[in-house]
């Protein structure tokens, strides 16, 4: 008796440790595609407004405040969305030539950002960029590993939970089906985990209630397609996730791209930055589509109360 119990017990943890856990949470089913939990959306998210704003790449939201980033600018706002303070030359402090920022986070009132050297569709110097929420000014810069295979950074978010930090990758094949993880307090790379079903051309990264939320430039803006956010859910030692539609962006005002995002926790909100206007060309502005002389920066809100 005392060996079959010993011989159950083992059998147990052999299981349970399989598959990522894959038994004992349903997020990491072996097939996801039986659990609506899985594969349903996890919000509804209802458009209640827009407001432009002085930033095209990325937006974040904390304690009623909101920043927004251009691609060589930061912006700070309060909460009824009036300027309070811009930082035009944010590149100061840099050990590597950069010129381009991405999606943002904050956390804690530090900006966290992916700055890279960007150019025609391709990045290079990639790093995480930590800034003062107050000042705007660069704080300090975490080493990146280039043996991840991550070759361009378009957005960045904060895991509080579990004091992580993920980028995602624009620029596609191997380095865009990944997320990379890096620890918040010390930088150091913690690995990368594999997307499966990924989406194509990601723009922008958060984390909320749980999950990683993804926007995707995935829809044609020459034939007003629209553009998507997806969600996964990371577990922890698991080398793989399972991607899920989460809501088309039918009702944003075309033609353009979706960029950042973030959630704004406090008005149980997302906001979703998406720019027209300009018509994009290897991830740079070439020219106008028709009735356009400029490029329109919008951030839209989506509440998600139910």
């Amino acid at each position: 008796m005392a060996r079959k119990i010993v011989s159950l017990f083992l059998s147990i943890m052999i299981l349970t440790s399989l598959s990522c856990q894959a038994f004992a949470l349903e997020e990491a089913a072996p097939r996801p595609e039986e659990d609506p939990a899985v594969m349903l959306p996890a919000h509804a998210y209802t458009l209640t407004g827009s407001v432009e704003v002085t930033g095209r790449q990325g937006v974040c939201a904390e304690e009623g405040n909101y920043w927004v980033s251009g691609s060589a600018s930061l912006a700070k706002y309060d909460k009824d969305w009036n300027l309070v303070l811009k930082n035009d030359d944010p590149f100061k402090g840099y050990e590597l030539e950069v010129n381009h920022i991405a999606d943002i986070d904050v956390y804690e009132n530090e900006l966290y950002i992916g700055a890279e050297y960007f150019m025609d569709g391709v990045g290079k110097n990639i790093q995480i960029a930590v800034y003062d929420g107050d000042t705007l000014e660069l704080k300090r810069t975490f080493p990146f590993e280039a043996e991840s295979g991550q070759l361009e950074c378009s957005g960045i978010a904060v895991d509080p939970d579990t004091k992580s930090v993920w980028m995602c990758s624009w620029v596609g094949e191997e380095s865009g089906r990944y997320l990379y993880r890096y620890d918040l307090e010390t930088g150091v790379y913690l690995g990368k985990v594999h997307m499966q079903m990924p989406p194509q051309w990601l723009q922008g990264v958060a984390y909320y209630d749980g999950y990683l939320y993804m926007t995707a430039d995935d829809g044609t803006a020459d034939d007003n397609e629209p553009d998507h956010l997806y969600r996964a859910k990371i577990i922890d030692g698991c080398t793989y996730c399972t991607v899920t539609l989460e809501r088309t962006f039918d009702d944003v005002t075309k033609q353009g791209e979706i960029e950042g995002l973030t959630f704004d926790k406090e008005a149980n909100n997302l906001l979703l930055l998406y720019n027209r206007g300009a018509r994009i060309v290897l991830g740079m502005p070439k020219g106008f589509y028709d009735g356009y002389d400029r490029e329109i920066s919008e951030v839209f809100i989506y509440s998600t109360a139910v």
